[in-house]
This record gives C-alpha cells, sequence and structure tokens, in this order.
C-alpha cells in the first residue's frame, strides 16, 4: 500500500479538495484506495455525506490498533473512508504517550497494507506530532502553494523542517493552488518559483466556482464537473502520482 498525505502547515490552501478528488479518481480507475480524514474539522468526511465520528474516538481507536471497525464505505465504488472525529485534537497527547511517539501512525496502518492499493490522507495545518506521524508514514507528500508570499514563506519552513530529518523517504510534490491568472502577483510567482523549486508541478489548481460547488453538492469534482479546467489539472496531478509511486 502506498501512502499519499495532502498537507501543507497553513491551512485554507486546497489540501482537503485535493485529496477527496485525488482519492476519488484513483478509485475510478479502480485502484482500491482508501482516504483517512484525519483533521478534526472533518471537511473531507462532509465532502462524501459522513458523519465525522468514530465510535469511541481516537483512544479506542488507538488502544485496539483496529482500523477496520471504524472505516466507512462510500458512493464511490472501490473508495473506502476512515471518518473525521473531534477526538483527533488530542492525538498529539496520545502519541505522545507511546516509546516511538513519530511511528505510531505507520505501526496503525500496518495491517491494511494486504487490503488497498492506495491511501490518501488529508492531514490538518500545522506541524504538530501528529504531521511527524503522517512524515514517517508516507511515501509521498502533496503540499498546495496558494501564489502568494504567505504561502511560500510556510513553503519554506516546511522545507527547513524536513531538512533536518535526513532518514525521511519522502517524495515531496509542491503544487500551485487556487490560482487566479487575473492577478498580477500570481503571474509572477508561477513564473519565478518554479525556477528555485523545480520539483513544483506545472499542474496548477485553478481558482474555480466548481471546487468550491463541491461543499454546496458535498461530492468529488468528478461527479458533477469532470471536464472543467479544475478537474484536468487535478488528473494531472494525479498521473504524476502514478508515475512517482510505481
Amino acid at each position: 500500500m502506498k501512502i499519499i498525505g495532502t498537507y501543507n502547515i497553513k491551512g485554507g490552501v486546497g489540501k482537503t479538495a485535493t485529496a477527496v478528488n485525488l482519492a476519488s479518481l484513483a478509485a475510478m480507475e479502480g485502484y482500491k484506495t482508501l482516504l483517512w480524514d484525519l483533521d478534526p474539522q472533518g471537511a473531507a468526511s462532509f465532502y462524501y455525506r459522513i458523519k465525522p465520528k468514530i465510535k469511541g474516538g481516537a483512544d479506542k481507536m488507538l488502544a485496539e490498533r483496529n482500523l477496520d471497525n471504524v472505516i466507512k464505505g462510500t458512493d464511490i465504488p472501490n473508495l473506502d473512508l476512515i471518518p473525521a472525529d473531534f477526538s483527533y485534537r488530542n492525538m498529539d497527547i496520545q502519541f505522545s504517550e507511546y516509546k516511538k511517539p513519530a511511528q505510531q501512525l505507520m505501526r496503525l496502518l500496518r495491517p491494511l497494507s494486504e487490503e488497498y492499493h492506495l491511501l490518501f490522507i488529508d492531514c490538518p495545518p500545522n506541524i504538530t506530532l501528529v504531521s511527524e506521524n503522517v512524515f514517517y508514514a508516507a511515501d509521498a507528500l502533496m503540499i498546495p502553494i496558494i501564489p502568494t508570499p504567505l504561502s511560500i514563506r510556510t513553503h519554506q519552513q516546511l522545507l527547513k523542517h524536513l531538512k533536518k530529518k535526513p532518514m525521511l523517504e519522502l517524495n515531496m510534490m509542491p503544487f500551485f493552488s487556487m490560482v487566479d491568472r487575473r492577478k498580477k502577483l500570481h503571474r509572477e510567482i508561477i513564473t519565478e518559483l518554479p525556477k528555485k523549486y523545480p520539483n513544483i508541478s506545472p499542474y496548477m489548481i485553478p481558482y474555480a466556482s466548481q471546487v468550491e460547488l463541491m461543499g454546496v453538492r458535498r461530492a468529488p469534482l468528478f461527479t458533477f464537473a469532470a471536464h472543467t479546467p479544475a478537474a484536468k489539472a487535478y488528473q494531472g496531478l494525479w498521473r504524476e502520482i502514478k508515475e512517482s509511486i510505481k
């Protein structure tokens, strides 16, 4: 099972929409896919019309080390979901009680490795012990960057943090999100930043009403707007992921 996290220190940059749409694309191509809504806000669960709650909360889940009991099916064939739960806000404390606190997520996920081809994790923002667990468990990290100075700054902060952890074999996959080409600043940044960071994807997610409508339809983009520029950009990111995890 390959594990892909969608992550950014900064919130509101499109990581949940990315996780939801990429997981949907993978499932639609026949990959047995699991999406874990690890953000206590529960936006990914909301998109799939699944209640953001797990029985017994994170305490019980970690104690039993059995995720099979919390996995839910979705309306998309081949795609399952581990819902969010408000108790996830305390996972940092719970992980800290173990001998290897940054590797508990990996141990929790290990029994699922034969059941799924892919696992997408929609991560909460900020650098926490939960995100450290994702860094250790993931094969790749999708990092949405809005073309603004503050978003670039948080990306630099993340790179500086991960540089201190050379043991991590983590494929960093940054890409531009919520791009508005009408704005001069956006145009300048999407031209100049890839010169500094050549691994930034050429596929850019536009600032589009169709992506916002996911919250109204409570559904992935490909169920109602499959031929839009935003959908095509997500398809490009999905092709990149397939190549990177072969």
